[in-house]
């Protein structure tokens, strides 16, 4: 590095002198050894605040778990759908099969990144792209127009259908060898193409890769059901059988709106992604020949007043957000000022919107269901949110979050076109502008 200046030892001498002369930083060193940043940050009037009462509120059922996996994308798209399939067949505690969607979305993303693999045979191994495209390939998360990519192709289906197995609650390891053979099928075709190999005998190869990848997903997650028996007993105890049902059958038995009437809102105050224009990201997908992934990049109260009306008609709302930040998890509460890190650590953290995603402080973590609001003279205080991390997370598995902590760290909602102004439906249909494929709103819903 051209005049670059050594980091010598008179200069250390002298930072550590400035520190053990500041009585306050050791107060604190002291206090944060002893009892972590967290506790010691906490500003307890966040409890009083933030309450579990909301002025619009949707019954929901039994709060779902991912467990040790990054589906939550998975799970708050099923758990829209089930609130749906709940309501119009008076059924309590019903649940899908997010294991059934996983192991498709892990199917559809091994071709998917084969396929990148092919399309990017003339770039250098140490390429940018490919670097990043061998890191990111088969993870658990993904995007709303991933979720309906795979519902639309292979339908859905209860849980007891395809259950939960180790794998699929507890996905790390299974993801770690999918990895290691796709890497490997990866320098395979590489190494065909360089040797000569026309593209023909690469897709060849492809297929067989990937009976290879189905054995495997199939050893980790089950072998998906072809058809099957759905049996219940609604709210009045009846008993209802729906028998030799396809995945696709049931979908659009059960599920009788179009998930494509729903459009993803974000907001991303950067200047490069200029308000009211539609967005994709390069490679940010999972089935080859479904729909890319398409954003809207609108203003906060475009998207609160969305949600807020979809709300009100007793419709969940699915949206993503940063949800490590500035969260006590003992409580479930999402709040800006949840915690004063600044006096904390005897700094000062200045930063905005733009500034977090721009320098990669902040992206979209998780995504999770917006169950309530609450609203004083026509303005959202808190909102309510259903999480998937059992019972035992939060406030009896939900969460409640600040209106200042969706202004920071809500990046995405998705409602139904129905609750939008005919203004943003029309620019809706705008031909995205394509992303590179590490902006940080391509960023994949996946925390654990």
């Amino acid at each position: 590095m051209k005049n670059a200046t050594e980091m010598t030892f008179e200069k250390i001498r002298k930072y550590k002198e400035e520190y053990d002369n500041n009585k306050q930083a050791n107060f604190l060193a002291n206090a944060i050894n002893k009892s972590g940043i967290d506790a010691i940050a906490f500003n307890n009037e966040a409890l009083r605040k933030m309450q579990y009462n909301f002025s619009v509120e949707i019954e929901t059922g039994k709060i779902t778990n991912q467990k040790g996996s990054g589906r939550c994308w998975i799970f708050a798209g099923l758990n829209t759908m089930r609130f749906h399939i709940g309501k119009k067949f008076n059924i309590k505690d019903f649940e899908l099969s997010q294991n059934y969607v996983a192991f498709w979305d892990k199917f559809e993303k091994a071709n998917y990144f084969l396929e990148t693999m092919i399309d990017t045979l003339d770039q250098e191994t140490g390429s940018r792209e490919i670097m990043w495209l061998i890191q990111n390939m088969v993870s658990d998360g993904g995007q709303w127009d991933m979720f309906c990519n795979i519902v639309e192709k292979y339908g859905i289906v209860p849980k007891e259908a395809m259950p939960e197995t180790t794998p699929s609650s507890s996905s790390a390891q299974m993801n770690k060898f999918l990895q290691i053979k796709l890497r490997e099928f990866a320098a395979t075709l590489r190494s065909m193409y360089q040797d000569g190999s026309p593209v023909s005998d690469l897709s060849a190869k492809k297929d067989q890769m990937m009976a290879e990848i189905y054995k495997m997903l199939c050893m980790f997650l089950g072998q998906p059901p072809e058809s099957f028996d759905f049996e219940y007993r609604d709210k009045d105890k009846k008993f209802f059988a729906d028998r030799n049902m396809t995945p696709m059958d049931f979908y659009k038995k059960y599920i009788d709106f179009d998930i494509r009437d729903y459009v993803s809102l974000i907001n991303a105050p950067t200047d490069d992604k200029p308000m009211w224009k539609t967005y994709t990201v390069k490679y940010l997908g999972n089935v080859i020949g479904g729909k890319d992934v398409k954003y809207l990049n609108v203003d906060l109260d475009t998207m609160k007043e969305a949600a807020i009306k979809q709300m009100k008609d007793d419709v969940p709302v699915w949206f993503g957000c940063d949800v490590g930040k500035m969260f006590y998890r003992d409580e479930g509460i999402l709040d800006t000022d949840a915690f004063d890190y600044d006096g904390a650590l005897d700094t000062e953290f200045v930063s905005d919107k733009a500034f977090r995603l721009d320098y990669y402080n902040s992206c979209m973590t998780h995504a999770m269901v917006f169950t309530g609001v609450n609203i004083i003279d026509d303005k959202p205080t808190r909102w309510k949110v259903e999480n998937s991390w059992g019972e035992d997370r939060g406030h009896k598995g939900f969460l409640v979050m600040s209106d200042k902590w969706f202004d920071e760290y809500m990046y995405q909602v998705v409602v139904h076109k129905k609750y939008l102004d005919k203004k943003i439906l029309d620019l809706v249909k705008q031909e995205p502008i394509v992303l590179k494929p590490w902006d940080p709103m391509g960023s994949l819903a996946q925390t654990i």
